[in-house]
This record gives structure tokens, sequence and C-alpha cells, in this order.
């Protein structure tokens, strides 16, 4: 990793060898500090909610959902990175409609994940290409009914183009493609699949096929 302020991580899974292990892995990185690890996300936030980025394991004993956990989770601040066995698809598919950023398998090397926090802590990557996948291979996932225009302005504005150049792509007006952005939100939020941030956009472009899904 390149030198850089230091990010605070949390752990969520329930196997105590895994959150020890994965603190040994990180424990040489000078931009990484673990900082609290627990069994559950109550748990963790309990500790603290002071996290830049937590590592989350998707199926935990207390049989709470992936979801929800992200939301919390989110909702403190914090980027989720799902670690899993990979053994429930169902579960994948979940996390891929839920604040998670990216997913690594637990089989994976450790510099895998060591990467994936790394660009998570960048911003170089708005989804993991694995949960991507995901997305896009969900069955349950209901059409916005976006206009021409506005499949166009989220082509661009999902994929990361700041509004200025859309505009400019475009032909229209900064102003015009704020309006878009809100239309397209609004419509999204109506079929159930919320667009909040920049990264939900993303996810919904993905499921809709109107972004590839990126490449490992």
């Amino acid at each position: 990793m390149a030198h850089a302020e230091v990010v605070r991580i949390g752990i969520v899974d329930d196997h105590e060898s895994v959150a020890l292990g994965l603190r040994e892995a990180f424990r040489g990185l000078r931009e990484v500090d673990v900082v609290a690890s627990a069994s559950t996300v109550v748990e963790l936030l309990a500790i603290t909610g002071d996290l830049d980025i937590v590592i989350l394991d998707l199926r935990l004993a207390d049989g709470s959902s992936p979801v929800v956990n992200a939301e919390r989770l989110a909702e403190r601040g914090a980027k989720v990175i799902a670690y899993t066995s990979g053994e429930h698809p169902q579960l994948i598919r979940l996390a891929a409609t839920s604040d998670v950023v990216a997913l690594v398998r637990k089989s994976s090397p450790i510099e895998v994940l060591i990467e994936t926090v790394d660009g998570v802590r960048r911003g170089a990557h708005l989804l993991s290409p694995e949960l991507a996948a995901a997305i896009h291979s969900d069955p349950h996932i209901r059409s916005a009914g976006l206009s021409a225009q506005e499949v166009n302005v989220l082509q661009l504005f999902a994929d990361g183009v700041k509004s200025q150049v859309v505009a400019s792509e475009l032909g229209i007006a900064a102003g015009t493609v704020d309006d878009y952005v809100r239309r397209i939100r609004v419509k999204y939020t109506a079929a159930g699949r919320p667009a909040h941030t920049k990264v939900d956009l993303y996810k919904r472009a993905v499921e809709d096929g109107l972004l590839p899904v990126p490449q490992a």
C-alpha cells in the first residue's frame, strides 16, 4: 500500500481464529489499524462506531441479515467488505443489493483481501467483480422504467463521469444532469431498488446491463 492516512478497520466474524488471522495479516501494514473485532455487528458497534472499513462475514451465528448488518455499518460511515466462504449464493446476492462495496472469498489468498482493503480505502473500485456478477445474475429485478436520456445520463454518471462532463457529452446543462439523476433515483426507489448513493447507482446500472460487469 502507498503511504497514507491510517485507516481504522473493524472485523465481524463469529470464528475467533479468522479474526485473529486477519489481525496478524494486517499487523505489518502502517496504513491499517485493526481497532476492533466482534462476533456480531451489534457487538462491534458497542465497542466503537468510529471505523473506516469493516470486514464482514455474511453468515453469522446470530442469524442476522447481511443487508441489515451492512446498512447499520454504512449508517455509521463505514465501507463494508463482505468476507465469505461463498457457500450460499443467495447471501452473496443479498449482499450485492446492500451497502457492501466489495466481496472477497475466504478461500482467496490473503493478499486479495489486503488489496481489496487498499482499493476501498483509495476509492479506486466502486464494486468488486464478483459482487457485480452477483448483482447481474439476480433474477428478481424490477425495471425502473428509465427513459432513453435517463439511461444515457446513468451510464456516464454511474461510471464516475462528473456532472459537467456528462452535460458536455450529452449537450445539456449541468443542472439538467442533476435533475435527471434525481429522477433516476426516484424511479429506482419506486421499483424497490434504492439508489441513494453513487455506489447504489453503479449497482443499479450493472443490474440492468447498462454498465459491464468489471473484470478481475
